[in-house]
């Protein structure tokens, strides 16, 4: 477990950590967002809101993590970017920004809206600068207002938030109404909220997301969630997201634990454990963990995310039921991350997904969805919970 932590730590520390500041634009402000696969950066490409999200949380989770009086200045470039990103007139944050500042698409999505309450909530912790809270009330209210509509959450609309497609968080063929992985991130960014300040509204928005998750979300005879529903949350797709899956067996458990209420945990908890075990069974190989399944066809694809959060929730897993099995998975995992998804050439990364026989394809290292978010957290993680 030492060389494990210390290995992880490295790979924090060496790797993640230097690529991400080394994109730092002091001319235009913020994080340039696009590295092609042969790491040229773009550094007129849009700067997209979640992306910068994930940025700014994950500098200011590092700063409190590691003690690094540094990292927070990172953590505060990236939070004066995320201001450009904020619609003042109308409320919410863009989709994304042009480098200097103007808007590039102003589709307002409750997704993007929950990355930055996530993220202002963490560098509030590690500031202490109550306008970042502030702001991130102001965002939770407007997510009420806008995007709650009484059975869970609508999810894309216009700049002046009238309802519109939501093809940004739909594919495989459809186009849905609601989707799982929206919901889901908007109780990681309540949870977040909640966490920095304990406001009895967010709690009571946590149970109300809890209760769509186990009533709406998970499907008991299957033992995973569906994923792309219409208004009515009926499956649009036979679709099973082993990503999604083993990210929430354990970010849906650390809501629990934040919460701190032994009935709902009883409840919950066990559902969690049921797809992580569904996922180990139906997933997990050693040459990386598998991203989906559609129609009962399985993408055998070694996607950056899965890879990090299947580690995250093997960890997790084991934890709770202490079967040998779990541990034996996450270390796996760890290895085949440090072996065949990190990128070894200098100045890169890791990669976006890497093929069953271990070439990488060829992704861009950064685009408006790869960022220090998942890889980094998974670091981050381990260091807090081994150490």
């Amino acid at each position: 477990m030492s060389e494990f932590t210390s290995e992880v730590r490295r790979e924090l520390v060496e790797r993640i950590i230097p690529f991400w500041r080394s994109l730092r634009d002091d001319k235009n402000g913020g994080y340039i967002g696009q590295v092609e696969f042969d790491l040229r950066r773009v550094p007129e490409a849009p700067r997209g809101c979640i992306l910068n999200s994930r940025i700014l949380w994950f500098f200011s989770e590092a700063a409190m993590t590691l003690s690094d009086r540094d990292l927070l200045d990172e953590a505060d470039h990236a939070y004066a970017e995320l201001l450009s990103m904020y619609d003042r007139k109308n409320k919410g944050v863009y989709w994304a920004i042009n480098p200097d500042g103007s808007v590039y698409d102003g589709t307002k999505h409750t997704y993007n809206q929950a990355f930055a309450i996530y993220a202002l909530s963490a560098y509030y912790r590690a500031s202490g600068k109550k306008e970042a809270l502030d702001l991130a009330y102001e965002l939770f209210e407007t997510v009420e207002d806008k995007c709650f509509d009484g059975d869970g959450y609508l999810e894309a609309f216009t700049e002046d938030w009238k309802p519109a497609g939501n093809e940004k968080l739909s594919e495989n063929g459809v186009e849905a109404g609601r989707t799982m992985n929206t919901l889901l991130h908007v109780m990681e960014g309540y949870t977040g909220l909640y966490e920095a300040d304990g406001d009895g509204r967010v709690r009571k928005k946590l149970y109300d997301i809890l209760d769509i998750f186990e009533k709406k979300i998970y499907n008991p005879k299957r033992r995973r969630q569906e994923v792309f529903f219409d208004l009515d949350y009926n499956t649009l797709i036979d679709l099973h997201s082993f990503g999604h899956d083993i990210e929430t067996s354990w970010l849906a458990d650390h809501t629990l634990e934040v919460l701190d209420d032994d009935d709902l945990t009883k409840k919950i908890r066990p559902l969690l454990i049921e797809m992580a075990e569904n996922t180990y069974d139906l997933a997990f190989t050693d040459h990386g963990f598998c991203n989906e399944s559609e129609n009962g066809v399985v993408n055998t694809s070694s996607i950056w995310w899965v890879q990090a959060e299947a580690l995250l929730g093997f960890m997790n897993a084991y934890r709770h039921t202490g079967e040998e099995k779990f541990k034996d998975a996450y270390m796996s995992q760890w290895r085949y991350i440090r072996d065949v998804l990190s990128d070894k050439r200098e100045g890169s990364e890791w990669f976006w997904s890497v093929r069953e026989d271990g070439t990488p394809d060829p992704k861009p290292i950064v685009e408006p969805w790869k960022c220090p978010y998942h890889n980094g957290r998974m670091c981050l993680k381990v260091i807090r919970e081994m150490e």
